[in-house]
């Protein structure tokens, strides 16, 4: 099943900015050119100056996973880690099928 893969970075300088687009550029062609790579795209927040956001999608948490930890994405990343002083967060979704999944613990009665 596809994966979604949410990576936040925030700057605090406009002028860091320009310096990380093109690395976030770098790394975006080389992700599109992996093994289990669907889509992606880059969004810059408009309520809250100085973060990106960007999503991809993948075949497989394996397939992310596999360029997660790929010394070239390492390298990129470490210099944009560089350049913003702090690390950039990740998360990873997987779709609900129907939704939302029910909670079916037994629960006590409610007196």
């Amino acid at each position: 099943m596809a994966v979604e893969v949410i990576i936040r970075r925030t700057f605090k300088e406009p002028q860091q900015a320009q310096q990380l687009v093109p690395l976030i550029v770098q790394l975006r062609s080389q992700a599109t050119i992996q093994k289990g790579y669907i889509t992606g795209q880059t969004l810059r927040c408009l309520d809250c100056p100085g973060e990106y956001l960007v999503i991809s999608t993948w075949h497989t948490a394996e397939d992310w996973t596999r360029w997660y930890n790929s010394a070239l994405r390492r390298e990129l990343q470490q210099q944009i880690d560089d350049l913003l002083g702090e690390p950039t967060e990740y998360r990873i979704y997987e779709p609900l099928v129907g939704g939302i999944i029910p909670d079916f613990k037994a629960r006590a009665p409610v007196d």
